[in-house]
């Protein structure tokens, strides 16, 4: 099991080599670093936090692979596509109990046990949230009505969430009171809607801008510049991207008519303005903390992540 993991992790081949260069952080989990050095001063005080989130992320992209049927995962094929669907979702099994295991270490960076049960039970909610927000996102594709409210409340639960959890976890583990923690964690909520807004542009244009990504073509995510084409395009428009989004798969010329769709209403410009939103509202959160400008640096690489 751990060879799969150690794939998926990008730290080894599907032989099991040493691989270089392939392993790149999650953005919750740099957040649970970046709020614990802007109190602290002392990112490693998170440490224990920032592994428990990366290895809870990984567990529900290794099933959301699975879920969707993507064959590919970022630059090599996925691991339920090298080992199988069921060795699969009992690796990502393994993440989700390593990184229950992780958050358990904040005892050994002097955090009192009470505290670091209240860390554990935040992890436990969360992980529940996001699958609420995976649950709704995967109900989507067999909708054809779904409000832009219908989205930010699915992004909030699937990615907010984590987010937000990962900061407040950053915060506690510096040896912040709730008080503070939830104010982290309302800022760190708004940075991974604004974060997955974004990475749901990406998936529809894909890198050449024409829409031809894995993503588009074997699923029918509803995606935000795709609701605000359905509720602003003309009629005819909204026509043909109901009659395509009834097919079982969908084919390249489906996903690059679709993207033609979306681009004739400015939805890709709609969708980063209000990316845009939410980092202001992450930062009006910033400035209610009452942090210097050079406790606020790390957050601001992070909304220019996000």
């Amino acid at each position: 099991m751990y060879d799969l993991i150690r794939y998926h992790l990008g730290w080894t081949d599907e032989r099991g080599q040493p691989q270089e260069g392939h392993f790149a952080p999650f953005f919750a989990s740099t957040l649970a670093l970046v709020a614990s050095e802007a109190i602290s001063g002392d990112f490693s005080l998170a440490l224990p936090a920032a592994t428990a989130v990366e290895l809870v992320y990984n567990f529900t992209v290794v099933h959301g692979e699975v879920q969707a049927g993507h064959i590919d995962a970022q630059d090599r094929p996925s691991i339920w596509w090298v080992w199988g669907p069921a060795q699969a979702i009992n690796a990502g099994d393994g993440l989700h109990a390593m990184g229950r295991s992780a958050i358990m270490r904040l005892s050994q960076k002097g955090i009192p046990a009470d505290r670091v049960l209240e860390a554990v039970a935040m992890l436990d909610r969360t992980c529940l949230t996001l699958c609420e927000g995976q649950y709704m996102d995967l109900s989507f594709q067999d909708q054809l009505v779904v409000t832009q409210q219908d989205y930010f409340t699915m992004i909030e639960r699937k990615s907010g969430s984590l987010s937000g959890c990962a900061a407040a976890l950053g915060a506690l583990a510096a040896g912040a009171d709730d008080l503070v923690a939830g104010q982290f964690q309302q800022l760190g909520v708004r940075l991974g809607m604004a974060w997955q807004i974004n990475q749901d542009i990406g998936d529809l244009w894909g890198e050449r801008g024409d829409g031809v990504t894995p993503s588009n073509l074997l699923n029918k995510k509803k995606s935000l510049p795709l609701i605000y084409a359905l509720e602003h395009a003309s009629t005819a428009d909204k026509r043909e991207l109901t009659t395509i989004y009834m097919k079982r798969v969908l084919e390249t010329e489906d996903a690059a008519r679709i993207v033609a769709i979306v681009d004739s209403v400015a939805a890709r410009q709609h969708a980063e303005g209000q990316a845009a939103k939410f980092v202001e509202q992450a930062f009006a959160e910033l400035t209610s903390l009452g942090l210097s400008q050079e406790q606020q640096q790390g957050f601001r690489q992070m909304a220019a992540w996000a």
